[in-house]
């Protein structure tokens, strides 16, 4: 049984509304099912992090359902329109969210101002980190100097693309955590991302944050055990657990 701390995974249930995306609605992914997949493949999600989809656009009443079934280890990612006045995010904390994500690879759009503005206020007010889904083989060096000098800001999808290789390992280098997930999605094959697990690893060991990206919606390959074990290999055994679990829980938890 392998326990993790699931730093990015969906909830879409069907109590809720949806908004489509580039002409994409979902399947419905309950707790309920979330927890179960899980369990098939002898893996236990012990705390985590609820991501907003792009299908979710600004909604924020899935999370009160959401982590109201997963318990208090788990904890809200949202995408946050910028006139929520400061009493809605307080309320929205109080919920269990604790970081705001700028969806940039699914065309939600937001300037460097934008990020940068948003991102700090939410901090300020409460605490929140920052999560980015980007292409980075596209970040020109205004937004690279962005990421470099924004307190508590992550990198999703190892930046998906292969170009953006050379910017995780300067990103993990500098503190900044890069997320284990989306195998399925990313622009690597499964040696190259092993690869460049080994390699960000060996640069900054705190900084690898493993995610299941369950459903794995428009993936290619949707996630499973044999995703956690190339983990594993890349770092591993004996390190393992901190990229599974342990980096995870310091980053969202404080743990």
């Amino acid at each position: 049984m392998y326990k993790v701390f699931d730093s990015h995974f969906h909830i879409i249930d069907p109590a809720y509304p949806l908004a489509g995306n580039q002409g994409f609605t979902p399947d419905y992914f309950t707790v309920e099912q979330y927890r179960n997949e899980l369990a098939g493949m002898g893996v236990e999600a012990v705390g985590g992090a609820v991501v907003s989809g792009s299908f979710q656009g600004y909604d924020q009443s899935y999370f009160e359902g959401a982590l109201g079934k997963l318990g208090s280890t788990f904890v809200g990612v949202t995408q946050l329109d910028p006139a929520t006045s400061d009493e809605e995010i307080l309320r929205l904390d109080k919920l269990g969210i604790k970081a705001i994500r700028f969806n940039l690879f699914r065309g939600l759009s937001a300037t460097l101002e934008d990020i940068e503005e948003q991102g700090r206020r939410v901090r300020e007010l409460c605490g929140w980190k920052t999560e980015l889904y980007l292409d980075a083989s596209k970040m020109d060096d205004d937004f690279v100097a962005l990421v470099l000098r924004m307190p508590d800001v992550s990198i999703d999808h190892l930046g998906m693309r292969k170009g953006g290789a050379d910017l995780m390992k300067k990103f993990v280098a500098a503190g900044v955590p890069v997320r284990v997930t989306g195998f399925g999605r990313i622009d690597y094959t499964r040696e190259e991302a092993a690869k460049l697990i080994a390699e960000l690893y060996a640069e900054n060991p705190k900084a690898l944050i493993f995610g299941s990206d369950l459903p794995s919606t428009r993936a290619s390959k949707r996630f499973d055990v044999d995703d956690i074990e190339l983990i594993v290999d890349a770092v591993g055994s004996d390190h393992a657990e901190e990229v599974l679990y342990g980096n995870g829980a310091a980053w969202y938890l404080g743990a």
